[in-house]
C-alpha cells in the first residue's frame, strides 16, 4: 500500500511528489498524460529563461523519482473508499493508498465517483473544481486537492507552488507536526 497517490503527473502533481516522497512517504504519481502543460511553451517561470511544457513536466517527475515516488501512466476509472484508505482503479489494474491528492487540471470526474463537492471554477475554460479548505483538504477524509481542480490559476508556477503546498500540508498532519523541507548549502 502507498501512504499517498497522486492522479495527476502535471506541475501540481510532480511538485506534490517530489515533497512527499523526499519526505520518506511511499509515493505513486499515476498520470493518464492528458495535461494541458505537455502542450506549453514557458518564457515566464521564474527560475528558468524558457522551457517547454513536456520538460518541466519531465524534469519534475525524474525528481520526484530521484526521491523514491513511482510513476505509473495510466488513467483513473474510480476511488473507492476502504478500511485503511482507498483503491484506486485504473485502465490498468488498482492501486492501494491511505491518502490521495488530486492534481487532475481541469478534470474533476473522478468527484462522483467518492462523493466529492465541487464548485463552480474561477478561471477560464475550468468550469468545475474541488472544493476544499485553505489546507487543501475536500470533503472526503484522506482525499486531497491541489493546483487547478483545486482552485488555483492555471500557470504553470503557481500549480506547481500549490502542490507543494498541499504536500506540506498533508505531510505535516501524517507526522503530527508542521513539516519544513529546506536543505541548505554545504
Amino acid at each position: 500500500m502507498f501512504e499517498v497517490a497522486i492522479i495527476g503527473g502535471g506541475p501540481a502533481g510532480g511538485s506534490a511528489a517530489i515533497y512527499t516522497a523526499k519526505a520518506g512517504k511511499k509515493t505513486i504519481i499515476i498520470d493518464s498524460n492528458q495535461g494541458v502543460t505537455k502542450r506549453a511553451k514557458l518564457w515566464n517561470h521564474y527560475g528558468v529563461e524558457e522551457i517547454t511544457g513536456p520538460n518541466l513536466v519531465e524534469t519534475g517527475l525524474n525528481q520526484a523519482k530521484k526521491f523514491g515516488a513511482e510513476v505509473v501512466e495510466t488513467k483513473v476509472t474510480a476511488i473507492a473508499k476502504t478500511e485503511d484508505g482507498f483503491t484506486i482503479t485504473t485502465e490498468n489494474g488498482k492501486f492501494e493508498a491511505k491518502q490521495i491528492i488530486l492534481a487532475t487540471g481541469f478534470l474533476t470526474d473522478l468527484a462522483q465517483s467518492i462523493g466529492l463537492a465541487t464548485k463552480d471554477g474561477t478561471e477560464p475554460r475550468v468550469k468545475t473544481i474541488f472544493d476544499v479548505d485553505a489546507t487543501g483538504k475536500t470533503n472526503v477524509k484522506g482525499i486531497w486537492a491541489a493546483g487547478t481542480c483545486a482552485g488555483v490559476s492555471v500557470h504553470t508556477i503557481i500549480t506547481a507552488g500549490d502542490g507543494a503546498k498541499v504536500a506540506i500540508n498533508l505531510i505535516s498532519e501524517l507526522n503530527g507536526e508542521r513539516y519544513v523541507d529546506h536543505d541548505v548549502l554545504k
